[in-house]
């Protein structure tokens, strides 16, 4: 909010040509003088081209930001390094804000300071910004109050960070193409992402069965345990769907009626030979960076849909109110421990070792979330 400073001035009769012209005698003005509100500098990972994220990004120091009357300064206290993030960073997502810019999609922060004509806001609040907004991977972020949305203090940080992106697109993809019931079922390639995790639990809640595809690599046993106990009825390899039939290694769960790809390639044409007649095939990723193939037969025979999920134009229409509900709801899973997926928190000073990470540099490695 604005500070309002008094400013005395008194000039002397005949001190000068100039006061004898405009001042015949001695007096006194009270000058007013406005300096807005600002927030506090901000330490951010700026990257001035699109380009090789390890390469591009930089972690610099930002000058304050005026605070005008509907915004809320927030300072932030965790946000993730999402494949989305990445992809902005290199040019290649469809959406992406000018350069240069601060990376991050998404986060939680506490509310610092308010503009004048804020009233649901208040110091000491957590907030995440709804819909998603670029920038967040900064220590102070400024932005119009009805971008933010206020939540419970009580969630855990991590989850507080991350449940927009990948969680919501889980619960929006099992809610949105079809009319599931208890005791249909689902399937699904990457399975151990996020967005797969979440959806074995969002349907096991439901009373949905999924069927989960993962890659063979080393320790796809003890994969696929731990997908079993976040509730996934069955867990294959790649490998072991080599057969004509796969639909005879389901026992009594039903066909699926509705499948997940983020993957493309041969794991999507897996997806495909599971799925039901008039089944359909959600798209909402493409992780192998091929394309999506599908035989003739599937299309006249079993009159298969394919059909592609893109949050981001989800919340771009008037949902703001359905969205944050949603959010609500899926941050009470997480704190009742019904909604659960692996991350790691890492410290601000060591970004560019958890963006090594995220990269795949060392490996498989869970979710990055950085703490500031």
């Amino acid at each position: 909010m604005a500070t309002l400073r008094l400013v005395t001035l008194r000039l002397l009769n005949g001190s000068s040509s100039l006061s004898r012209c405009l001042f015949p005698r001695t007096q006194i003005f009270t000058v007013r003088a406005f300096s807005a509100a600002m927030s506090p500098p901000s330490t951010a990972v700026v990257y001035d081209q699109h380009g090789p994220p390890d390469s591009v990004t930089r972690v610099t120091e930002l000058p304050p930001v005026e605070i005008k009357e509907n915004d809320v300064c927030v300072r932030m206290l965790a946000a993730p390094i999402n494949p989305s993030d990445i992809n902005r960073i290199e040019g290649v997502y469809p959406v992406r804000p000018p350069v240069p810019a601060v990376g991050g999609y998404e986060g939680v922060g506490v509310v610092h300071s308010m503009g004048a004509a804020v009233k649901n806001f208040s110091p000491g609040d957590w907030v995440i910004p709804s819909p998603p907004s670029s920038g967040t991977w900064q220590t102070y972020v400024v932005n119009e109050q009805n971008m933010w949305h206020k939540i419970d203090k009580g969630t855990p940080i991590e989850y507080a960070a991350t449940i927009t992106v990948n969680p919501l697109s889980a619960l929006r993809m099992l809610e949105d193409f079809m009319d599931l019931k208890a005791g249909d079922a689902i399937v699904q390639n990457g399975a151990t992402s996020i967005v797969g995790q979440c959806l074995i639990q969002l349907a096991r809640i439901r009373g949905i069965h999924s069927i989960n595809i993962i890659r063979d690599r080393a320790g796809s046993d003890e994969i696929k345990e731990t997908l079993q106990k976040f509730g996934a009825d069955e867990v294959f390899t790649e490998s072991q769907l080599e057969l004509k039939n796969v639909k005879g290694l389901l026992a009594k769960i039903p066909e699926p009626a509705l499948g997940f790809n983020c993957v493309g390639g041969n794991p999507a044409s897996l997806v495909l030979k599971f799925l039901r007649q008039g089944g359909t095939m959600v798209t909402y990723g493409g992780m192998s960076k091929k394309p999506i193939t599908i035989s003739t037969s599937s299309f006249i025979f079993k009159d298969l849909s394919l059909r592609g999920f893109w949050l981001q134009k989800w919340m771009s229409s008037d949902k703001a109110i359905q969205c944050r509900n949603m959010i609500d709801y899926l941050l009470g899973l997480a704190r009742e421990g019904k909604l659960t997926y692996a991350m790691e928190l890492a410290p601000f000073s060591d970004f560019h070792s958890a963006l090594d990470k995220a990269l795949g540099k060392q490996g498989s490695q869970p979710k990055q979330v950085i703490k500031f």
